[in-house]
């Protein structure tokens, strides 16, 4: 069963993280705006559970995903399930509708602007993600996809790449996390 390992990284200055991607060899992409609908589940508390449902709007694209607990200390290692959906605004309105008919709930929308970058280290294709999220901030994301055998390598891999890019104060909560705080 594959993993999504992750790590993000507060960042005062996006342009210079850029530019040091594009020393990496790395394209980055224009921003893309990304809405995420978060619920709670009816019967347990993910606050505790360390789960998570979601809805995301991903410019033209939609998604549900759910997001299981975080599995180590240090690192945003978590197994994820994601599906895609029509890209209808209706249907996204459905999927809201058929969630909270069975107990659902929503909790809050995290709002980003996202560019990304895909970088070769240590041989691996780390995705980066450069993301001003209102009301938290600017942070880089380093992931990668690994499986349960890999995940140490994964790890390594993303530390490694963190400092080469000058990131510092790795940050394994999430958006929604960070947002709940500050509200």
């Amino acid at each position: 069963m594959p993993y999504e390992v992750e790590l993000k990284f507060p960042v005062t200055d996006l342009m210079v993280l850029e530019n040091r991607l594009r020393e990496l060899g790395a394209e980055v992409t224009r921003p893309i705006a990304e809405a995420d609908l978060y619920f709670a589940h009816p019967c347990r508390d993910f606050a505790k559970t360390d789960e998570a449902v979601r809805i995301r709007r991903k410019g033209e694209k939609c998604f549900i995903t759910y997001k299981g607990p975080k599995i180590d200390p240090t690192t945003k290692t978590r197994r994820e399930i994601e599906l895609p959906l029509p890209p209808e605004e209706e249907t996204v309105g459905k999927w809201r509708e058929l969630l909270e008919a069975v107990g659902f709930r929503p909790v809050a929308e995290v709002r980003k602007s996202r560019r990304k970058a895909k970088v070769v280290w240590q041989g691996r294709e780390v995705e980066c993600s450069l993301d001003e999220v209102e009301g938290v901030g600017s942070y880089a994301e380093l992931e990668l996809i690994a499986e349960a055998d890999g995940l140490d390598a994964a790890r390594a891999v993303i530390a490694s790449l963190a400092e080469k890019l000058g990131l510092s104060g790795g940050q394994r909560r999430s958006y929604l996390e960070l947002l709940l705080r500050k509200t």
